[in-house]
């Protein structure tokens, strides 16, 4: 008789390139080896060995797909995802219906605190202002992620991507106010506070680690005032 091992248990813990086809012949091979077929045992085993060779060589090939592309990170992490096996654990909500007003004080307590009035410099005549094209808003507008959690103002990214065209119009007239005037529109700076658990058990509000949406008008706004401050710093200064 040839030595044999419980399949199912000799495999449990590698789970994560497992197929249909693999545990089908694992239990064939089960059936075989309690039954005392040998002729039956030794034919499922010799089907058994190629198809687990192939389970993991498409498995490989799926892990190194989601690592060709080095600027998708959503891809990147589900790839190392696939690796360790991770599955995410939605933690337990609180039941206690004052929690929202309370994380709400307790995250709003940084802006109760701070009173320092702005104070807004005025530029000088020498200084040359920023004025942006109507092709650079175009083209940030078309570079936003459709994936992207919309902030405060509820525009998704899919919509500013679609309607890039529309839109940049519009928005090239209040950048490059805000620009001249150096004022930031109070509805850029509002944001959304999403409280994310820090662990699966929460025992207090710091247990939570706010997330914050602002608007993604704004972060194209920034993104195109970064893409014009990078290029007047020197070489010699990091990227990031």
């Amino acid at each position: 008789m040839i030595p044999f091992i419980n399949s199912s248990e000799r495999y449990l813990h590698l789970d994560i390139w497992m197929t249909a086809e693999v545990c089908a012949l694992l239990r064939t091979c089960d059936s075989a080896f309690r039954a005392g077929d040998k002729a039956a045992l030794t034919t499922a085993w010799a089907k058994l060995s190629p198809a687990i060779r192939g389970a993991k060589r498409a498995h490989a090939l799926r892990i190194h797909s989601h690592f060709q592309d080095s600027g998708n990170t959503q891809r990147m992490w589900k790839g190392i995802q696939d690796i360790t096996n991770y599955r995410t654990t939605s933690p337990d909500c609180a039941g206690d219906a004052s929690l929202p007003d309370a994380l709400n004080n307790f995250y709003a307590r940084f802006e109760a605190e701070n009173d320092v009035a702005v104070r807004k410099s005025t530029p000088t005549t020498n200084d040359q202002m920023l004025c942006l094209s109507v092709a650079d808003v175009r083209r940030t507008l078309c570079r936003v992620n459709p994936r992207k959690a919309a902030g405060p103002d509820n525009i998704p990214g899919r919509v500013l991507r679609g309607c890039a065209d529309q839109l940049a119009d519009v928005l090239i007239d209040i950048f490059n106010i805000s620009l001249s005037s150096a004022t930031i529109p109070m509805c850029f700076k509002v944001a959304t506070i999403v409280p994310v658990p820090k662990k699966s058990s929460v025992s207090c509000r710091n247990d939570y680690r706010p997330v914050a949406l602002t608007s993604i008008i704004m972060k194209c706004f920034e993104r195109l005032v970064m893409r014009h401050i990078k290029t007047l710093l020197p070489p010699s200064l990091d990227p990031l």
